[in-house]
């Protein structure tokens, strides 16, 4: 075993809008080790990106709070810290890529200036040293003529351009942790393809561990050592990517997996489906949240929500597990 860098302990978060409380992630436990991949997947509002936001302290308060658990990054509780604490950990200590690059890059300034402001918030360096700096981070992320790019706005660059830029920026400092909410979304294939061979080689230059949010789960076999499955704001499934993809054992993983087009399939063969919605977090009422689209559920699954079990290298929340 390396060294934890990041433990997440029995997280939950509440929205509290108007006079409704809505629980968006309820019970998230994990941990990661040094250099290390973690894969959060699931389908859209299943709390992956608000648990990001928890660890970064990028959550809106109000409407959200966190009621309960710990987040543990290098020995110490980021729910213990200040504002100011934080900001000074965001960015240098942990770091994170949005999903949306032109919507996260600002559109008035210059490139070089996004990047040095980050180097210089948390380094103490001149504006000449910051913009070596950064000519450097956008070397690194093979971003051609940098000299020229850090002149540039925005708009002026194409959408894997402007992705790399938010990896030069999330990297500017040398981060323990990186979080990379859908660090692919809207890019082609090619360009997705050559995104998380950068993202993986960088992690093994800069020894970094990373956070990989993503619904797609060829991009997270790709690059990642450990997933974690959410389910309506609940883990249901925790194991090594190899696991997972060869011997899923909840009936919300294999149902992903089956769901996923195979390159041998007939043409006329129909795709597996999960049937049914995701219940909304205010309807979740009791037994397991996976119940009403279940094949395997059970007359214990309506009643009793199921607590983590372990068969082999799996664990997860299914009654079928005991």
């Amino acid at each position: 075993m390396g060294e934890e860098i990041l433990k997440v302990k029995d997280l939950s978060v509440n929205f509290y809008i108007e006079d409704r409380v809505i629980p968006a992630v309820d019970g998230v436990s994990f941990s990661l080790q040094k250099g290390e991949t973690l894969g959060l997947v699931g389908e859209s509002g299943c709390g992956k990106s608000v648990t990001a936001l928890s660890i970064i302290g990028l959550l809106q308060t109000p409407p959200a709070r966190i009621v309960k658990g710990e987040i543990i990054f290098r020995g110490e509780n980021l729910l213990d810290k200040s504002y100011e604490e934080m900001r000074r950990i965001r960015g240098k200590d942990i770091s994170m890529i949005f999903q949306e690059p032109m919507t996260s890059l600002n559109p008035v300034f210059t490139i070089g200036r996004q990047i040095s402001e980050v180097i210089m918030q948390h380094q103490n360096v001149s504006k000449k040293e910051a913009l070596d700096r950064t000519i450097e981070m956008l070397k690194l992320v093979r971003i051609p003529l940098p000299e020229n790019v850090v002149r540039q706005y925005p708009h002026q660059l194409s959408g894997g351009m402007r992705q790399r830029v938010m990896i030069a920026i999330a990297l500017a400092c040398r981060p323990g942790l990186l979080i990379a909410d859908e660090p692919t979304t809207a890019l082609d294939v090619t360009v997705e393809a050559q995104i998380l061979e950068l993202i993986n080689e960088l992690k093994d230059k800069l020894n970094s561990s990373i956070i990989i949010i993503s619904h797609d789960l060829a991009v997270v076999s790709e690059i990642a050592d450990k997933v974690a499955v959410m389910y309506s704001g609940r883990i249901v499934e925790y194991a090594d990517v190899h696991t997972i993809f060869n011997k899923p054992k909840h009936p919300y993983t294999r149902g992903l997996l089956e769901a996923v087009p195979d390159i041998d399939m007939n043409r006329q063969q129909r795709l597996k489906e999960i049937r049914g919605v995701v219940p909304r977090p205010d309807e979740i009422r009791e037994g397991c949240r996976f119940k009403t689209r279940c094949d395997c559920a059970g007359e214990v699954c309506m009643d009793k929500e199921p607590p983590f079990y372990q068969v082999g290298k799996n664990l997860g929340r299914c009654w079928n597990y005991a």
